[in-house]
């Protein structure tokens, strides 16, 4: 059964060649332990290669795009085939000459309508895998084009330095919060904009009100309430590598964890609803739904809320994001879904992927 966004949105490119959703404020929330069973929304891949730490006997990861399935198929092969350090070259996290034979001795593990696309990107190999969506570019020319105007490279280098919370706070109100800061960033980060350049417009159908406001207001958080220096998603957005900071799945104490766990990892191209067809009542531990709610209206929302809690085994976790568009388990669900709320909040309070309005985990009623 096609998802509602499937209908409306285009899924012929590269959206995301990374996942900018937080991974360790979802393994948490999700309390996963070895065995699990889980699904995953796939989008570049990163989350699900993320959960493979924690050593599940299943994990099914689906997207509607299959150019999305192809970045997660090729880093199971950069998995499988390259030590941690290449790994990291490829994907972008590091300066690389070699991007193109690294993706080479990868090719062979490549199913082959994979490896065909792949084959003719090679400007993104050459750029790093992680370089090479939409969100990246719009990113990549926020980082080009519009903070040069703002501000000059030794601010960033600062920004990105931290300091303790004090230091960060007084960094942000006295050299980083000018006219220009707000100005530009309101305007680059407005609806028309963001839905040109960043986002299909459809994915803001449900939005109501001022989204670069709101943005605006979370990349205050994130630029004074967590710790800069440590943050891979900003290092990416105003350097456009990692730098010392990465997320989970790419930080090296997690590379052997995933890499010894690919085999309990399935991929395809679907929706969520086939996969709740496939593997039937309550089969499922943790669901990672990233923001597909954020898509739907709330009658479908709900509708797939309970066919999820249906699939869930008692005290199964799920959880999302909300960007802009609010969704929360409905009152009418109450005996099917448990919010978390105190856990979600505090998680929240440490997303380093500071978009989003809020983070959801809701857990299913035994």
């Amino acid at each position: 059964m096609p998802s509602e966004i499937q209908a409306k949105a285009e899924f012929t490119e590269i959206r995301y060649a990374q996942v900018w959703e937080d991974a360790d404020i979802l393994v948490e929330g999700l309390a996963l332990q070895p065995g699990f069973v889980g699904i995953s929304i796939s989008s570049a891949g990163d989350n699900a290669l993320a959960m493979l730490a924690k050593g599940p006997s299943k994990l099914l990861a689906l997207d509607l795009n299959p150019v999305q399935i192809a970045c997660l198929e090729l880093r199971v092969a950069a998995y499988r085939e390259l030590n941690h350090g290449e790994l990291l070259e490829l994907m972008g996290s590091r300066p690389s000459v070699r991007r193109e034979d690294l993706y080479k001795r990868c090719r062979s593990q490549l199913s082959n309508d994979v490896r065909g696309f792949w084959d003719g990107h090679g400007d993104v190999i050459s750029a790093g895998i992680g370089s090479g969506g939409k969100f990246e570019r719009y990113f990549r020319l926020f980082k080009d084009r519009i903070i040069p105007l703002i501000h000059s490279r030794k601010t960033v280098d600062a920004l990105l330095k931290g300091g303790d919370l004090e230091t960060r706070r007084a960094f942000y109100d006295d050299r980083w919060d000018t006219w220009r800061w707000r100005l530009l960033f309101k305007l680059f980060f407005s609806r028309f904009v963001m839905g040109r350049m960043g986002r299909d417009p459809e994915f803001f159908a449900y939005v109501e009100g001022s989204v670069a406001d709101r943005i605006l207001s979370r990349t205050k958080h994130a630029l004074t309430e967590l710790d800069t220096a440590a943050n891979p998603y900003l290092h990416w957005i105003l350097k456009g590598t990692h730098g010392d900071a990465l997320p989970m799945a790419l930080r090296e104490e997690n590379f052997d964890a995933i890499r010894n766990n690919l085999g309990a990892l399935e991929w395809r191209v679907a929706p969520l609803e086939d996969a709740l067809d496939e593997l039937g009542k309550g089969a499922v531990d943790a669901y990672n739904l990233s923001d597909i709610f954020e898509y739907m209206g709330m009658e479908p929302y709900t509708a797939l809320l309970e066919r999820l809690a249906d699939s869930g085994k008692p005290g199964a976790r799920l959880a999302y994001w909300n960007m802009l568009a609010p969704r929360r388990r409905p009152e009418r669900l109450a005996s099917r879904l448990r919010p978390l709320e105190p856990l979600a909040s505090e998680l929240f309070k440490q997303d380093k992927a500071w978009f989003y309005s809020a983070f959801v985990v809701e857990e299913v009623v035994g």
